[in-house]
């Protein structure tokens, strides 16, 4: 299941997939670890119950196998969920049907997301929703780290693919490196290590942690 992460300040993730209950797991464990790349972790749970809502309405009222495509774009205090499918039958939210199997996944979007929504493309269909991150998921702090690890796990040369492969892993390494090179450059420098990293662990503790 290949991933394609934009560059852009938004942050996109494009994932494809055939529309398979097999699929399901891999999909939600796919937009998990996408946020917790993007430094957004705590809106996983919700991230993945919307997704496991989409994919399995493209299950049941496209068919199994049927080729679809999910995308996240996080917008700052938003994260945009999208699934495509080749299907232009758009589906509709109608109180009538709320005992309804297909009326239950609707009415549980309606009520998890801040704004949802359907639209007709050139291949069939996008069902969408957004998720409410708040100020906090969106800290300026983490989205710095995020981009300065990306820079920096790159400096080795290794292929862009091989990057994103390894990603969830790779970011924590580099995570360690970058903070060992700092540490060098500190003393290189002239200036106590320790003593910058006791300032640095006081600055992180006064901060909130997202993740908490």
């Amino acid at each position: 299941m290949p991933g394609i992460d934009s560059e852009d300040h938004q942050r996109r993730c494009v994932l494809p997939f055939e529309a398979l209950p097999t699929e399901l797991r891999l999909l939600r464990r796919a937009a998990a670890a996408q946020l917790c790349q993007w430094g957004v972790p705590t809106a996983s749970d919700t991230t993945q119950l919307v997704v496991t809502e989409l994919a399995t309405n493209v299950i049941k009222h496209v068919g199994e196998g049927s080729p679809a495509t999910l995308i996240l774009e996080w917008k700052r205090e938003r994260l945009r969920v999208e699934v495509h499918d080749k299907s232009s039958s758009l589906p509709a939210l109608d109180v009538a049907d709320c005992d309804a199997e297909c009326g239950r996944g609707l009415h549980l979007l309606a009520a998890m997301a801040v704004d949802w929504g359907t639209a007709v493309t050139t291949m069939g269909k996008a069902v969408w929703c957004e998720i409410e991150l708040g100020p906090e998921a969106a800290c300026r702090r983490v989205e710095r780290a995020v981009l300065m690890l990306e820079s920096y796990q790159s400096i080795d040369g290794a292929p862009r693919d091989a990057l994103v492969s390894r990603r969830g892993a790779g970011l924590r390494e580099a995570a360690v490196e970058l903070i060992s090179d700092l540490l060098h450059w500190t003393a290189a420098c002239g200036f106590d290590p320790d003593d910058v990293l006791d300032q640095a662990q006081m600055r992180y503790e006064a901060v909130p942690d997202i993740a908490a």
